[in-house]
């Protein structure tokens, strides 16, 4: 509707009603709209479209199903067993990784057991030789002992003979000084030796 210049100037008519471009007043319907002016409502709530409708959903769902049998439903099978496959694969491989782990642990079981009896063995043949060693070297050093020993007293008798021998030549000397000087007697050597052998016997 297009207002006249005269009533945007006026501001209103003198029976308040609004003027078209043509001059004419328009009047305001009051309650309801009557069916005839706007049609016969909603189509989908109409009954006369209804057989179409049923029609067309029967068409729209046998596509859909068929879609849903042919191409959605074999990708989702598909998808589900290749997942399938590959949890028994992984469960698979996680079996044979316990199982090389079980005789893993097991050979290093083993491989400790022996280290330890080979680490005892070592020890207890390093203690025997040991001992044999020093069971050795304390004879070794047992019989130097006694060769040092025995040479010992050989020179403790030597330097006991010679020591004798210069003490009975002193007690000869000191024996004829004393008969010469002291009680002027003339005694030869053998008489002298003699008497200092019957002396210290």
């Amino acid at each position: 509707m297009f207002v006249t210049q005269a009533f945007a100037q006026d501001g209103e008519t003198t029976d308040h009603q609004p003027v078209t471009a043509e001059g004419a007043n328009v009047t305001h319907h009051e309650g309801t709209i009557s069916p005839d002016e706007h049609g016969e409502g909603f189509p989908p709530f109409n009954p006369e479209y209804f057989p179409s409708q049923l029609l067309w959903l029967a068409i729209t769902f046998g596509v859909f199903y068929w879609l849903l049998k042919t191409v959605i439903m074999p990708r989702i099978g598909g998808i589900l067993e290749n997942r399938r496959d590959r949890i028994a694969l992984d469960l698979e491989a996680a079996e044979r990784m316990r199982s090389d782990a079980d005789e893993a642990k097991a050979a290093y079981e083993q491989e400790l057991t022996e280290a330890r009896n080979r680490a005892h063995s070592i020890a207890q043949d390093a203690r025997e030789t040991a001992k044999a060693d020093a069971e050795k070297e304390r004879k070794r050093l047992d019989a130097e002992l006694d060769e040092k020993l025995e040479a010992a007293q050989a020179r403790i008798g030597e330097v006991k003979r010679s020591a004798l021998g210069e003490v009975d030549g002193i007690a000869r000397d000191v024996t004829d000084t004393i008969l010469r000087q002291v009680a002027n007697i003339e005694a030869s050597q053998d008489e002298i030796a003699s008497a200092v052998n019957q002396a210290g016997s």
